[in-house]
């Protein structure tokens, strides 16, 4: 018989809220529990599938939680896949390697948490035994790596190594236990089954190393369908492994073309239209999207005056669609060619010119940085991701800002004025 186990990890349970666009009170509390129900969703397909184990690769939790709703939940799963005798390997990454749940929490015997230290545990199963290699960071930080911690792999059986790494490094993730994959398939294990980077990746060779990505997107730079990998281990030693997905909401992005448009009800249509496209193609039960408009139209004013009551809409589509929720509204539209070249002399055109002439200039420029700047600083840390990670992530946050602001008034001037 094969030995089989579902292997997971960045599960972030109970990840705060990252997106401020999320204002819907509905589609907030949707994506605040979406971690926990994608958990839920994986123990369903232990059980299911009747694996011998599951394998939790760091970061379950968030960071150094308290919560004992989080402890109670998790005090559930973790019995209902000890009752069903599913072993599970869990070690802790840069999120939860202080957390304090991890450390105070009782779990049943069949749940392993490896320690600040290499540790092989043997499981056999369907006639075949398997080595679980693990190692948690010790701290937050793991800058060197820690492959030269591992044990060496154990003759006559199956050797599963655990491991939460940045790999060679990863765009928008830090460096963690950096090593390459070329080192881990040498190192003689047969399935790797990694962490931390949150999009998945598959690197065939002498050992299957597999990065399952994340099993639920927090925000839309998370977009896209997120699972697990299912691994089953044959009887001659080999190994083969499927992606099961179990992300409860999948976020994307949605663009719609307006061009051409001429009356407002056309362009709800369109909207309606990609919705309707973007809900078919997307597999988790809820399809979260970020809704982008372009093109040129006679209603680009009108449009960007009541971006408002076009995000109602937008969102009542949504409603009728069902479980389609959009979560921002992004405008990049300009007003019909043969309206641009007869606005020269037209005084709102003037305007308009003038106010970019002067949000161009470096002394605007700046007095808005550091308006912002004083803004942030009076907001919590975790709500100040809005304005950029970094100082090239402010500039552009600045471009959007005073470019948008600049086609509002010339908006509101040209559509009749504000309401």
């Amino acid at each position: 018989m094969a030995f089989r186990f579902v292997h997971t990890a960045d599960v972030h349970l109970d990840s705060p809220l990252r997106s401020l666009a999320l204002r819907n009170a509905e589609l907030a509390e949707l994506v605040g529990d979406a971690s926990r129900q994608a958990f839920v969703a994986i123990v369903d397909l232990c059980l299911s599938e009747r694996v011998d184990a599951l394998v939790i690769a760091g970061d379950l939790y968030d960071g150094d939680q308290t919560s004992m709703k989080t402890a109670r939940f998790l005090a559930t799963q973790m019995t209902r896949l000890h009752q069903a005798g599913i072993a599970v390997y869990k070690i802790r990454g840069n999120h939860d390697a202080l957390s304090r749940i991890s450390k105070q929490l009782t779990f049943p015997e069949t749940v392993t948490i490896f320690g600040g230290r290499a540790q092989t545990v043997l499981q056999t199963s369907g006639g075949l035994d398997v080595a679980f290699h693990g190692l948690s960071f010790a701290s937050p930080k793991a800058p060197e790596s820690l492959l030269p911690k591992y044990a060496a792999a154990r003759e006559g059986v199956v050797n599963i190594g655990i491991m939460h790494t940045s790999l060679a490094g990863s765009p928008g993730h830090d460096v963690y236990a950096p090593c390459s994959v070329a080192e881990l398939q040498r190192h003689g294990f047969d399935y790797w089954a990694l962490g931390h980077i949150h999009v998945r990746n598959v690197y065939p060779g002498a050992a299957a190393v597999v990065m399952p990505g994340m099993p639920q997107g927090r925000d839309i730079n998370e977009a896209g369908q997120k699972s697990v990998t299912l691994v089953t281990v044959r009887d001659d030693r080999s190994i083969a492994f499927e992606e099961r997905a179990v992300s409860i909401a999948q976020f994307e992005r949605v663009n719609v073309d307006l061009t051409g448009t001429l009356e407002w009800a056309e362009a709800v249509g369109r909207i309606r239209t990609a919705l309707e496209q973007g809900r078919t193609a997307v597999r988790s039960r809820h399809a979260v999207t970020r809704l982008k408009l372009t093109g040129t139209s006679p209603l680009s004013w009108s449009l960007i005056r009541d971006r408002d009551l076009l995000l109602a809409e937008a969102e009542q589509l949504g409603e009728l669609i069902g479980d389609t929720w959009v979560e921002k509204l992004e405008l990049d539209l300009s007003p019909h060619g043969s309206l641009a070249s007869e606005s020269a002399a037209d005084p709102i055109f003037e305007l308009a010119e003038t106010m970019r002439a002067d949000t161009r200039s470096l002394a605007f420029r700046e007095e808005a940085k550091a308006l912002v700047l004083r803004t942030l600083a009076d907001l919590p840390p975790d709500a100040r991701e809005f304005a950029g990670k970094d100082a090239a992530g402010l500039e552009e946050f600045l471009d959007r800002v005073i470019g948008g602001g600049a086609e509002l008034v010339t908006a509101r001037l040209k559509a009749g004025g504000s309401q």
